[in-house]
């Protein structure tokens, strides 16, 4: 292995191993690693979410969300033909369930026509059409959403990766960074024996470790990530075609979160999900969950408690939802009321990265911090996984650009 790299990029995951990859393309001669704490890729945000292709329908006009999402669809579309990987084209049905919700499906049809998406509006009729086993007033169909394995697509990036020349190291976390004049040393931890690595630039895509990582390097910055599980359950076999395309429901724009929607998967199952309730573990997929780091870490930031005062209500009816099963059942019932309590099967659940600023503020578009030798991506919100392609087409650029202004101006570089 060798000690001086001139890219190490930290975090294992699609939007980490796309930026590798994408840099070995463009500096083909340069030696390029990534490190992964996990003894395996892809072990926490991208192997826990629903592994849908989304076609950017939430997403403020010429937000970095949007523009993303809209590059990420087409990219990942073409990534999947080209090595043959499952796409499954089903499109997406968001429900109106009452008049409220219609009204707040009118004003989205409209950002997806400013966002330029491929949609329809459907009457209620046609919505029965569509969907039999689905009740609603009428819905939005979004024709290019569609469902993948995730995990698959970014071993297969990694793979590229490395055929490329690029290598891979796993179960290895960084436990120190130091930025010198002319490169940072990485100070790392394996089967809890030290060791040191050096680059002339590193790319930290760390996700929920994300503000840890920029702490080590000093980066001032005023946000903090904070967990929140998505609890999934998923359908029983006899209900694996209940549902023709993805259901979601109309999303309340004062609420963080989209809320509970059934979804297709690429191996034929259907789950429902999630909601979101606030974790105290960050890494903490079972039902309890506690870090006593972790939550100490929550209780000494203000933004924590603002956060929460925010969406205090809101936050008690997903944390009954999430122990009172038939709390749960009611909102999906909703728009689909053939589903019973029993369906319910038990599912891995997901962690939300989420990074709030200390006024109390969830950040929802993507977040960035730097340092002279170091580019940090902070908040990688969803459509992340969609968006990993040109997310890490964004860091290059960034990469190039830095690495341009310390050739014209060397000062910039040093501290």
């Amino acid at each position: 292995m060798n000690t001086l790299y001139d890219y190490i990029v930290v975090g294992g995951g699609i939007v980490g191993i796309s930026t590798a990859w994408q840099l070995q393309q463009r500096y083909p001669d340069k030696s390029i690693l990534v490190i992964e704490k996990e003894a395996g890729l892809s072990r926490h945000q991208t192997g826990h979410n629903s592994g849908v292709i989304h076609a950017g329908v939430y997403y403020a006009p010429g937000s970095l969300k949007a523009e993303f999402c809209k590059q990420g669809v087409s990219a990942t579309l073409d990534f999947c033909s080209q090595h043959n990987i499952p796409v499954e084209r089903c499109g997406k049905l968001l429900v109106a369930t009452n008049e409220l919700e219609h009204e707040r499906m009118l004003a989205l049809f409209q950002r997806c026509q400013q966002n330029d998406i491929d949609v329809e509006l459907l009457d209620q009729a046609a919505l029965q059409a569509k969907e039999p086993d689905i009740v609603g007033l009428g819905a939005i169909f979004v024709r290019a959403t569609s469902i993948v394995d995730y995990q698959q697509v970014t071993e297969k990036i990694a793979e590229e990766f490395q055929r490329l020349g690029g290598s891979v190291l796993l179960t290895t976390q960084v436990t120190h960074l130091a930025e010198m004049d002319h490169h940072i040393e990485v100070t790392c931890r394996q089967s809890d024996q030290p060791f040191t690595l050096q680059c002339r630039f590193l790319v930290s895509c760390s996700g929920l470790m994300a503000d840890r990582v920029t702490k080590m390097l000093g980066i001032d910055t005023d946000f903090q990530i904070i967990p929140y599980r998505g609890e999934y359950y998923r359908l029983p076999p006899k209900h694996n075609q209940i549902v023709n395309h993805l259901i979601y429901p109309i999303p309340d724009p004062d609420l963080p979160f989209l809320g509970v929607h059934l979804t297709r998967m690429i191996d034929g199952s259907v789950t429902v999900g999630p909601n979101a309730v606030q974790g105290w573990k960050r890494e903490g997929y079972g039902k309890i969950n506690i870090s006593l780091r972790d939550t100490w870490d929550m209780l000494r930031f203000d933004g924590f408690w603002k956060v929460t005062k925010k969406n205090f209500k809101i936050g008690l009816v997903e944390t009954k939802n999430s122990w009172w099963k038939p709390g749960y059942l009611k909102l999906v019932n909703k728009y689909c009321p053939k589903i019973e309590l029993d369906d319910l099967q038990p599912y891995p659940a997901g962690i939300r990265a989420q990074a709030v600023l200390k006024d109390g503020s969830l950040v929802h578009d993507f977040l960035f911090a730097e340092s002279p030798r170091s580019l940090h991506v902070c908040n990688a919100p969803s459509p992340a996984a969609t968006s990993a392609i040109p997310i890490g087409n964004y860091i290059c650029e960034k990469i190039a650009q830095k690495q341009q202004t310390a050739i014209d101006n060397p000062a910039v570089v040093s501290h």
